[in-house]
């Protein structure tokens, strides 16, 4: 800031007051024009929009059965105090069956300990000319074979199951099965469908039809059973895996079972790195 004396006095007498003139260079007082935005206009997610996203298919799924729940204890017992009930009970039932069906761990990554027990149990066949493959995976699905025993008495697909031993298991008109109340027809067919491509993909490679018998090896409960066969799959007890395999009559050679294994090594790949 500086001084400037004007060094003149007006007519009137009156004494002018000296001006101080800034040094700072003069603002315009135009506004500047603001710089175009980068950022694109947020859209507001309304609540259905969000529902739709497959992350919350589950809560849709959950709160669809604890609507049918409610709605049918209700109406069955004409009281909404009971169709309340029934849909938080449906609400439960459905939350604790999809925490034990489901894991955030992909199961291709180490060996459950239901495995592991099938595998120790499968390597002493080993001396009665059996031979076996874990955890081989099936080109173009995320499904996998557990085991696969090829040996004397034939070539078998083994899926071992560790489930609660709290809950009961039992079979329903012989085709049936439930673990607790929930039914485990969803089990029964995989396994039934990883046996059969093992069988289609290791008979193309052959040259031949080749039968693998598909099983479910179950730890924890008690199985009210020896060996039952269900949709075509046999259920037992997860101990008597090698009593099942070796009763029964023998059907291939040495050279048939040393065949069928490195054709399966070939179209059954590991499911991860073997160490």
């Amino acid at each position: 800031m500086s001084y400037v004396d004007l060094g003149q006095v007006p007519e009137d007498g009156h004494t002018q007051s000296p001006i101080w003139v800034s040094d700072r260079p003069a603002q315009s007082s135009a506004r500047p024009t603001p710089a175009p935005s980068t950022f694109a206009p947020i859209e507001r997610a309304s609540l259905r929009s969000l529902l739709q996203e497959p992350k919350y298919r589950p809560l849709r799924r959950r709160a669809l059965i604890a609507l049918l729940g409610g709605i049918l204890l209700g109406v069955l017992l004409s009281d909404w105090r009971a169709g309340v009930t029934g849909a938080v009970i449906a609400a439960i039932a459905d939350t604790v069956y999809r925490a034990r069906s489901a894991s955030s761990v992909p199961a291709w990554r180490r060996p459950s300990v239901a495995e592991r027990r099938t595998e120790a149990q499968l390597k002493k066949l080993e001396r009665s000319g059996y031979r076996t493959l874990h955890a081989r995976a099936i080109p173009g699905s995320e499904a996998q074979i557990d085991h696969l025993v090829i040996g004397p008495t034939g070539v078998y697909a083994v899926d071992s199951e560790k489930w609660d031993k709290r809950l009961p298991v039992r079979v329903q008109s012989g085709k049936k099965l439930f673990h607790g109340p929930f039914t485990q027809k969803p089990r029964l067919v995989e396994a039934a469908w990883e046996a059969a491509q093992a069988s289609q993909l290791i008979g193309e490679k052959l040259g031949r039809e080749l039968v693998v018998v598909p099983s479910l090896a179950i730890y924890g409960p008690a199985i009210p059973w020896k060996i039952l066969t269900i949709r075509d799959v046999d259920v037992f007890e997860g101990s008597r895996v090698r009593r099942w395999i070796t009763k029964r009559e023998h059907s291939l050679t040495d050279e048939e079972i040393g065949k069928i294994y490195e054709a399966a090594t070939e179209v059954l790949p590991p499911r991860y790195a073997e160490s």
